[in-house]
Formats: C-alpha cells, sequence, structure tokens
C-alpha cells in the first residue's frame, strides 16, 4: 500500500474589500471582480496560479456565472451556502482541498448590493422564508429572522439573568472599533441609552441591536505553502477549523442557549492544539447582538451563562481584553448579506499588522498572534470557525 500523501501547510496569501458602504451603481459581479483583482494585488501572485474558486449567493449557476465573469476556469469549486457561515465552511473545505493536493490556490469571493437593490426597488426586506418543506409549520406564525434571533435571547435573559444593558454593551462597542476603520458605514458613538431607546424591531431587539444594511464585497486567497515564498504579503496560516450545523425548524433547537459554534468551535480549536486562552481576537459573526455574547460562550472565552458579564466594561474593544469585531462588525462597519468573508478579511490584516489606527496590539507592544473568526448561518442553523495565525 503506498503511503499517504502528506498534507501541505495552508496559508491566507491575499484579502481585500470591494468598495462598501453605499454603492450605487456597479453590479453584485462588478464588486465581485473588484474584491477578486484587489486581493490578487494583495498576493503578488499571478492569476495564472488560481486553479479553486468558491463562491455562493450569486446567479443560477453559482460559481460557475461568477468564474466566467471572472475570467477563470477553476478545476476546483465550492458553492456551499448555509448563510452568514458559508464563507468560513468553504474555506475550510479550501483548505482540506489544498492541503491535499486537490487544488493550489483557491479564491474566495463575493459581493452583494443589498442596500442598492433595496433603494432601488423603494421597499423594505422580507425576512421571512418559504413555506414548503419543514418550515411550513412555522409560517403561519409570522416568525421572521429576526423574531427568531429575539425568541432566542429571550430565552438567554430567563435562563440566566441576561440583561438588555448588557446586550445593548455589544453594539456600544462596536461602534467604537468602527470609528477607528475609514470605511465603517457607521462611525459615530452611541451608548447604551441610545440602543434602548431606539425603535423597537422585535422584543427585545431595537434597530441598534441589529445589523445594518450595506452594499459591498470583499475575497480571500488561499494558498499551498509551496506558493507562499512567492507572495507580496505575510502569510497567514490555517490553524484549525470546524463545521457543524444545528436546525432550521425552531422546535427541533434542542436548546436556544447554545448555538452550532459550541461544536465547530470545539473541532477548530482541538485541530488546531490551541484553546480560547491562546487567541489575541476575535471576529464573531454579529447580526444581532445576541449573536456576538453567545458564540463567545461556545466557543469556549466564558462559561455557559456568563456571557452577558463578559461582554461588559469595554472587554470587546479593540484595546480589551479580547478584542472583539475590530472593523465594527455587521453592526457598524458592513453587512452586505453573507458577511462571513469580512471576518476573514479583518482576521488576516491584524494579524498582519495592516489595520491602521484599528491595530490591535498585545499588552507588550507587539502584533497579535492567533486570531478566531466564527460565522454563524441563518438563525443559528450553522455554524463554522477557522483559527488563523503567524506562525
Amino acid at each position: 500500500m503506498p503511503a499517504p500523501t502528506p498534507r501541505r501547510k495552508v496559508a491566507v496569501v491575499g484579502v481585500a474589500l470591494s468598495d462598501c458602504g453605499k454603492v450605487d451603481g456597479p453590479t453584485p459581479y462588478a464588486l465581485h471582480a473588484q474584491a477578486a483583482r484587489r486581493a490578487l494585488a494583495d498576493s503578488g501572485l499571478d492569476r495564472s496560479v488560481i486553479d479553486g474558486l468558491a463562491s455562493a449567493g450569486l446567479g443560477t449557476l453559482a460559481p460557475i456565472e461568477v468564474a466566467e465573469y471572472l475570467g477563470l476556469r477553476p478545476t476546483w469549486v465550492d458553492s456551499t451556502s448555509v448563510g452568514g457561515s458559508t464563507w468560513e465552511v468553504m474555506a475550510a473545505h479550501a483548505a482540506d482541498a489544498v492541503a491535499a493536493g486537490h487544488a493550489d490556490a483557491v479564491l474566495l469571493v463575493y459581493g452583494s448590493t443589498a442596500r442598492a437593490d433595496i433603494k432601488a426597488r423603494r421597499r423594505t426586506s422580507n425576512l421571512s422564508f418559504g413555506a414548503r418543506g419543514p418550515l411550513q409549520f412555522e409560517v403561519p406564525y409570522g416568525h421572521t429572522l429576526v423574531a427568531k434571533y429575539a425568541m432566542a435571547a429571550r430565552r438567554h435573559m430567563h435562563e440566566y439573568g441576561t440583561t438588555l444593558e448588557q446586550l445593548a454593551s455589544v453594539a456600544v462597542q462596536a461602534r467604537a472599533n468602527a470609528a477607528t476603520n475609514p470605511q465603517a458605514m457607521y462611525r459615530d458613538p452611541i451608548t447604551v441609552e441610545d440602543v434602548l431607546a431606539a425603535e423597537m424591531i422585535a422584543d427585545p431587539f431595537t434597530k441598534l441591536h441589529c445589523c445594518i444594511r450595506s452594499d459591498g464585497g470583499c475575497a480571500v486567497l488561499l494558498a499551498a505553502e509551496e506558493l507562499v515564498p512567492d507572495t507580496a504579503s505575510t502569510p497567514v496560516w490555517v490553524l484549525g477549523h470546524g463545521t457543524a450545523v444545528s436546525h432550521t425548524t425552531m422546535s427541533e433547537w434542542p436548546d436556544f442557549t447554545v448555538s452550532p459554534a459550541a461544536a465547530s468551535g470545539r473541532q477548530a480549536f482541538a485541530r488546531a492544539g490551541l484553546t480560547p486562552a491562546d487567541v489575541d481576537l476575535a471576529q464573531i459573526y454579529d447580526a444581532f447582538t445576541y449573536m456576538t455574547l453567545v458564540t463567545l460562550e461556545d466557543l469556549g472565552f466564558c462559561a455557559k451563562g456568563e456571557g452577558g458579564a463578559f461582554v461588559e466594561k469595554g472587554r470587546l474593544l479593540r484595546d480589551g481584553d479580547l478584542p472583539v469585531n475590530t472593523d465594527g462588525g455587521g453592526l457598524s462597519a458592513c453587512h452586505p448579506g453573507m458577511r462571513g468573508l469580512f471576518l476573514l478579511v479583518e482576521a488576516v490584516r491584524q494579524l498582519r499588522g495592516e489595520a491602521g489606527a484599528g491595530q490591535v496590539r498585545r499588552r507588550d507592544g507587539s502584533l497579535p498572534e492567533v486570531a478566531v473568526a466564527s460565522g454563524t448561518g441563518g438563525w443559528f442553523c450553522s455554524s463554522g470557525t477557522l483559527l488563523l495565525g503567524r506562525g
């Protein structure tokens, strides 16, 4: 029997954002292309090395339409679509493919004109879901996506005494982090009182508990270790990853206070040989404030039920004990739809020391060494977690 092929190390070698925020004019395809070109330029590699493409959310035959638009003919593709965690899940797939030698360089690319589309159509978004399959049993009750998250937050409040003020502090700290990000859509400071007094969307969430709606795109290029010497930027290595799914029907969710990040995080840390104590910063999907709080619990940064106390007193700020969503996150920086890929871009920029005024430093003044990016899809339906490091 032949010896198994050694697995290659995998690095993120290029990252970039397209124009983000309020972007009127360009199509989602154009934002894909803009982000892809910028990420390739960031890597310093020639486009000919790209033999893999991961894309979701655009086109009838995604990612084939995106590949054609970009002028690529990949021999490895992924179009997994599991909501906001799609990009962490696809990054895990891509890392495994590169490690096994099935591809040498995989481009993950996303673009959306979610804000511009709503503006053009002069209507509000509809975040309810279809009445076929298992969801048909909940549709008559009128639950929208935000309502599902709101119910979960209320359960955590009931079980553990989590307060509205604690949830609001997540939004306040995200906005403070956004203040140092020139690309953030909202940068003016807010207070806990501002969050509590904002327009009610779905009890207990006011408008400021909820993510913004923006346009934008981004791209991440993963490559095998053999290509790293030819790259222009500091490589950031994939140390470990994990994926998990939970439910689509709320009645099939055993515990509203536990997200699938509990499983994906456990896998990622085990495969990386690390613990939460080794992490210098975290990029957490934050469509709603409760997502940040419960994901931090489930990743092991605090015990179950202690998330409310954990997020208080500035711990999530850029200079806090655990900087979280250092670009301002989906609550303040940008949220054009499936935001998970933006988490990877910000994590990489921080590890490289390229975050400008928003750069995180360790207590000794050195650059961070390890970051975690954890995406959530649907209404806590899916999760993907990656650990990234400089070394």
